[in-house]
């Protein structure tokens, strides 16, 4: 017993000396979507990103899609960006999302693949380049499959940041995210799911590496009118 005590405390201490910054955060979405018309849709929605020092990032959003075909899908997000800096003070910024989504069905399986181009302006200057705040490229490949009689679904997903402007830390991938989760199909107008999010940064000065416990709950309330779809609830992500 004493040896698999010094062997797993030998193993934490290594595990945190190679990550450098290893840090665990809790990801807590509200918000609500609906239709303009048919095939135009609009999602409005406050994230909230608490670490170890608490409330760390938070947002407000507010997203436009529209469906082209059943596997085409542009949309655009505005996102008012307020976060921690290392002085305790919370600084702001406005940050724009192209996206372009694509998805292709066969039988239960889904693939998808989204592409972001997102631009921030009125940001305070940093001195290191970082991936979720400035000028990136964003590349997101997604599988899911709907297994047959089960209430399970499972997903994956890996996203690759690239920074395309020029300088020291320019044309290079910045970070890498990946997610492993499962949605439970419940009965009545409630959704829910789990998964795990691990972001590691790379080619940066002291990168960063986040284990993140993903939970999502939504409410969606349907009026009784055919055609007419709205869904409000509350997402941990």
């Amino acid at each position: 017993m004493s040896r698999y005590i010094i062997f797993t405390l030998l193993f934490f201490q290594n595990l945190i000396a190679f990550s450098q910054s290893l840090e665990g955060q809790l990801w807590m979405e509200t918000g609500f979507k609906g239709r303009f018309v048919k095939g135009l849709d609009y999602t409005i929605d406050w994230t909230n990103r608490i670490g170890n020092q608490g409330f760390e990032t938070m947002f407000p959003q507010a997203s436009i899609k529209y469906k082209v075909n059943d596997w085409f899908r542009p949309s655009i997000d505005y996102r008012y960006v307020i976060k921690r800096e290392l002085n305790s003070n919370y600084n702001g910024s406005n940050r724009l999302n192209f996206n372009l989504q694509f998805t292709k069905s066969i039988n239960r399986l889904n693939l998808g693949f989204r592409l972001r181009y997102q631009y921030s302006f009125d940001r305070v200057a940093s001195v290191n380049y970082q991936p979720e705040f400035d000028q990136a490229f964003r590349l997101k490949p997604s599988i899911s499959y709907d297994i047959n009689n089960s209430i399970f679904s499972p997903s994956a997903t890996v996203e690759f940041f690239y920074n395309p402007a020029n300088g020291p830390l320019g044309k290079r991938f910045s970070k890498i995210r990946s997610f492993i989760g499962v949605s439970l199909e419940l009965k009545g107008p409630h959704d829910f799911a789990l998964g795990y999010i691990y972001d590691q940064s790379l080619n940066l000065p002291n990168p960063t590496y986040r284990h993140i416990l993903n939970m999502s709950y939504c409410y969606k309330i349907q009026p009784k009118k055919k055609g007419k779809r709205k869904t409000m609830g509350v997402r941990w992500l």
